[in-house]
């Protein structure tokens, strides 16, 4: 029995005739540790991309920063962040309410070199300096689609007050949306996961040329997004899981300014000959200004998007 998969990944799988493929090398390529290799990289990263899900059932995303180093892996299966605790971050909130034992997702990238890994785990301690997660998963990804981006300084000014936002958001958060050319998204695969090994949160990336993100204010002054599903690794571990669990966190970066937008929405993948993406309902938000300290340079578009 394939037990790297869950039913939501399998379906996606066998829709583009690679399901039996993917039951074969599962468990080579989704490991129980981190390769030294992907500690390396988590060690050296300014940013770490995590994902949770609260008591409702709503998966979230953030951004957590630090000087390179703030990452350590102690061991292959186990890694620390030196991060302070802002209550005002819903994904980091959604923890502290769990506490031990609390899903997981993590991404590392670096953004100048393109290169990502992924790690999938449980919270084993959360306080004011930092949180641990215990490996259930790790896993590479490929360069595809990221914009590359260079950390150029530091600023220490606190962030301000956190922005609630209501279904139909605001000006600010549409015109950070309407920009973006990458998003990150957090899905559950149930909205109490379970303890299998394919069992979860993940926190994954999707990036495009800007605009790629399409908005569409509807009638009753709330806002939908599409999402284009653009060809990766056909692991399908974000749609399996909207799938089972059809709702989502997004995660959207202002890397000139320091902002972090967080989205919640009600999630509907479309796969067919004619559109692979999802569409993404908003249900609510929060804009958290100054809560990313790095400032970046401009963004060098990826070669999928220049040719």
């Amino acid at each position: 029995m394939d037990t790297t998969w869950h039913p939501g990944e399998q379906a996606l799988q066998a829709a583009v005739g690679v399901r039996e493929r993917m039951a074969e090398i599962g468990s080579q390529i989704i490991r129980d540790h981190m390769p030294d290799q992907h500690r390396e990289l988590f060690n050296k990263l300014p940013t770490l991309l995590l994902g949770a899900i609260d008591a409702a059932g709503q998966p979230w995303a953030t951004m957590l920063a630090g000087p390179p180093g703030f990452i350590t892996t102690p061991d292959a299966r186990t890694m620390a962040v030196a991060t302070g605790f802002d209550a005002q971050d819903p994904a980091l909130a959604a923890l502290r309410a769990q506490g031990p034992g609390a899903p997981v997702g993590l991404l590392g990238l670096e953004p100048h070199t393109r290169r990502r890994n992924r790690m999938n785990g449980r919270l084993l301690s959360l306080s004011g300096d930092g949180l641990a997660v215990g490996v259930v998963q790790s896993f590479g990804n490929c360069p595809k689609y990221i914009q590359a981006r260079d950390p150029l300084a530091w600023d220490d000014t606190p962030s301000a007050l956190a922005r609630p936002l209501g279904a139909a958001l605001d000006d600010g958060a549409l015109a950070l949306i309407e920009a973006a050319d990458t998003v990150f998204i957090a899905s559950a695969s149930a909205p109490v996961p379970g303890d299998g090994r394919a069992d979860g949160v993940d926190v994954s990336h999707r990036g495009g040329p800007p605009g790629f993100l399409r908005v569409e204010r509807r009638l009753d002054g709330g806002i939908t997004l599409w999402m284009p599903e653009f060809p990766g690794n056909r692991f399908f571990m974000t749609l399996g899981n909207l799938l089972r669990h059809p709702r989502a966190g997004l995660l959207v970066p202002d890397y000139a300014r320091g902002e972090l937008l967080h989205l919640a929405a009600e999630a509907d993948v479309a796969w067919t000959d004619d559109a692979r993406g999802l569409t993404l309902r908003v249900t609510g938000g929060l804009r958290r200004p100054g809560a990313l300290p790095w400032r970046w340079s401009g963004a060098r578009l990826a070669p999928q998007f220049t040719d």
